[in-house]
């Protein structure tokens, strides 16, 4: 996505580069962990801001070690006072560019003045709350440079030296660190030491005696439409002069051209940071409360599908409790009728079978017959058979006797099959 962004930004702006330049951008990156998002954040920048140029310099860490690091280095154009300004500035991209974020500085000229504030110490390095809250995924070298621009436009970090000051060989501060790289006599080969690399936990805090970063809360985010950074206008025109040390205190209220803050730059300071961090913990408690409101919402939701399921388990066990209670009213029922008629046929005399079964209708009656005439027959050809087995009769006797009890055991099966067609009952 964050690639996709840049290409997009580059081909808005129809900004062609150079083959060479391409060419010598890919081998100044041959050694960066992250090449090609590197590069891509590079194009960005420069396709957005022509007054920048990429270049690969030595500059040397606290600890003494020296790096080959690439850098964009040129002025930014910054809106102050109703005039652009371009801002000389000085870029560089850790080898591990995107995950740290990058070390910037302003590069006065020898007519101009670092105006000290809590975004630029004495020795022009610039701290910001974007490259203090620097994120791989979303941060990138044309963000920066748009916060650059708001946060100058507001708090500029240079003006014109006065004569007297002119005067002065450049530069003759003794804490002042010269960019490597530069024109000026303590250069890329100056013995001075540079800031450290910024660690992966954090962005360095601001020089002693100032104070802490404002919050990120009025900078444009990065590719954002509502703030659209002002075209640099052609070299051949002219500029007015960067405003001297008088205009830049009655523009801002604020007394640093000697280095120091007034009261009421440090109250709006303290202000900020009190609100800063008064809305993260007010962020950390609504997060809280909203994780425990999710899951105590997720276990009434648990509760109320386990209650109707309870309810249906227990309407179900109520319906079989009624029918088992009916099925053993009944069973009661027949259990007396069984016990009456018990008692009533103990006290009567024997009853003749024959009378005891009756039919309700004479087609009934028929097929009854027919049924008792037919297992009779049945037993006498079984007799029969016994009979020749045990050489009680001949054999032409029993073939004689089986044909003729076979033969009206058939007819009286048929007259059974077409009774009970005639009374409807299963055939």
């Amino acid at each position: 996505m964050r690639g996709n962004h840049i290409y997009q930004n580059r081909s808005r702006h129809h900004s062609k580069m150079l083959p060479s330049e391409e060419v010598k951008i890919r081998q100044y990156l041959s050694k960066y962990q992250n090449p090609e998002a590197t590069r891509r954040d590079i194009f960005s920048a420069l396709s957005q801001y022509h007054g920048l140029s990429c270049k690969l310099e030595p500059f040397v860490f606290s600890s003494g070690v020296q790096c080959e690091l690439a850098n964009l280095q040129g002025t930014i154009p910054v809106t102050y006072l109703g005039h652009i300004y371009n801002i000389p500035v000085c870029i560089w991209l850790m080898d591990t560019h995107p995950n740290n974020a990058p070390i910037c500085y302003v590069r006065p000229t020898p007519e101009m003045s670092i105006k000290i504030s809590c975004f630029v110490d004495q020795s022009g390095k610039i701290y910001l709350p974007y490259l203090h809250d620097w994120l791989p995924t979303s941060s990138d070298l044309l963000g920066l440079i748009q916060v650059m621009i708001v946060t100058f436009g507001e708090m500029p970090p240079l003006y014109t030296k006065s004569r007297a000051e002119s005067a002065v060989p450049y530069p003759t501060h003794p804490s002042f660190m010269p960019m490597p790289g530069s024109n000026s006599s303590a250069g890329a080969g100056s013995s001075t030491p540079y800031p450290a690399y910024p660690p992966t936990t954090g962005y360095p805090p601001p020089p002693q005696g100032y104070p802490p970063y404002p919050r990120m809360g009025g900078y444009p985010a990065t590719g954002s439409p509502a703030y659209q950074p002002p075209v640099p206008p052609q070299q051949t025109h002219s500029y007015p002069p960067y405003p001297n040390q008088s205009s830049f205190n009655t523009a801002t209220n604020i007394q640093q051209g000697t280095g120091t803050i007034t009261e009421e730059h440090i109250r709006v300071s303290l202000l900020s940071a009190v609100e800063d961090k008064f809305f993260r913990r007010l962020e950390e408690q609504f997060a809280q409360s909203k994780a425990e409101l999710d899951i105590l919402q997720q276990t009434a939701n648990e509760l109320s599908q386990g209650k109707n399921h309870l309810d249906k388990v227990l309407e179900r066990l109520e319906k079989e409790k009624n029918e088992l209670e009916r099925n053993i009213t009944l069973l009661k029922e027949k259990e007396d009728e069984l016990d009456k008629a018990i008692s009533r046929l103990s006290d009567k005399e024997d009853i003749d079978v024959d009378e005891a079964v009756t039919t309700t209708a004479p087609l009934y009656k028929q097929i009854l017959n027919a049924y008792a005439e037919e297992a009779a027959t049945e037993d006498t050809i079984y007799y029969m058979g016994e009979a020749l087995r045990r050489g009680v009769i001949d054999l032409d006797i029993f073939l004689k006797q089986v044909r003729a009890l076979s033969r009206k055991q058939f007819m009286l099966r048929a007259l059974m099959q077409k009774c009970r067609l005639k009374a409807g009952l299963a055939g």
